[in-house]
């Protein structure tokens, strides 16, 4: 049964009205922006690229590798530097720049990519024996690839981090946000990690885009290593770190916040749950807060 003509063309036009004066609401007689679903394609891509066979109905045999491997990377070459020109493009309308070589820079930064594939993939491998060393229920490193959401996150963030670092806009967060709502974790692809990173349980962590961590850092579900608030016209915003910085050997316990771009937590120190930290920690150091009364009333 159709709509009558009528009242069709009447919902119609009262739609297409909102529409003027929306810049950013609705992207009429603008570029092409990144196709969000073919990003996520390439992603799985690169994961099975980083774990071969992972996900694979059968195994993956030796003299199958190179020519498994080599389609792969021809398909995600093709597909990222597409959608890579798409946001390059699209940057540069927003910013009113006129740029010349937006494939010649597509390519470049899919290039470097796929050639920092093996030095990624050693990063993963370090962030694998974390969570396996720091979580006495892991019975296995498939296991650990297979099923733990932080291993996802991070994995998906050092792909995405490779690509905000050659500056490309838009997908490094596509790519994120994808591992967000999978996951629970929030990392922006600008934050810098070193490697042995562990998140156990990592439902509700949020790492934001200036925060570095060292190596051998740990932590727990619910943390946020976040900035103060800086209205986002500000100056102070532009080219400022904005969120802490966590040295080697740090663990972090659920629920702890900590906030600012001057604030750096100690190598060795150990974070307890809960707290609220803005001024820095000297390395080697406990922080956690005082056993507040139990209070226990039972009926009668």
């Amino acid at each position: 049964m159709n709509m009558n003509n009528k009242l069709r063309q009447e919902i119609v036009k009262s739609i297409v009205a909102t529409y003027e004066n929306s810049h950013g609401f609705n992207h009429i007689e603008g570029p092409n922006l990144p196709d969000k679903q073919a990003v996520l394609d390439i992603l799985q891509d690169l994961i099975s690229i980083v774990f071969p066979s992972f996900d694979k109905e059968r195994a993956l045999h030796w003299d199958m590798v190179e020519g498994v491997i080599g389609d792969l990377v021809d398909k995600v070459y093709k597909n990222l530097v597409y959608q890579v020109s798409r946001a390059i493009t699209y940057s540069a309308w927003t910013k009113q720049e006129n740029i010349a070589d937006v494939k010649d820079k597509a390519i470049a930064s899919v290039e470097n990519l796929l050639r920092s594939i093996p030095d990624i993939r050693n990063a993963i491998k370090t962030d694998v024996q974390a969570a396996y060393d720091g979580d006495p229920a892991a019975q296995s490193f498939e296991e650990v690839i297979i099923a733990y959401p932080g291993l996802y996150a991070i994995t998906v963030h050092r792909l995405a981090h490779n690509l905000f670092n050659s500056d490309i806009p838009i997908i490094p967060r596509i790519m994120n946000e994808h591992a967000h709502s999978k996951t629970g974790i929030d990392l922006h692809p600008g934050a810098t990690i070193g490697n042995y990173f562990f998140i156990d349980h990592g439902t509700g962590v949020v790492i934001g885009e200036t925060t570095t961590i060292g190596n051998y850092v740990k932590i727990y579900q619910g943390v946020t290593l976040g900035a103060l608030s800086i209205p986002k016209n500000s100056q102070e915003i532009n080219g400022v770190k904005r969120h802490p910085t966590i040295e080697d050997d740090v663990c972090i316990y659920s629920g702890a916040t900590i906030l600012g771009g001057k604030t750096k937590i100690g190598t060795g120190s150990v974070i307890g749950g809960n707290v609220w930290i803005t001024k820095s920690i000297k390395p080697h150091t406990k922080v956690y807060i005082g056993k507040p009364d139990l209070i226990v009333i039972r009926d009668t």
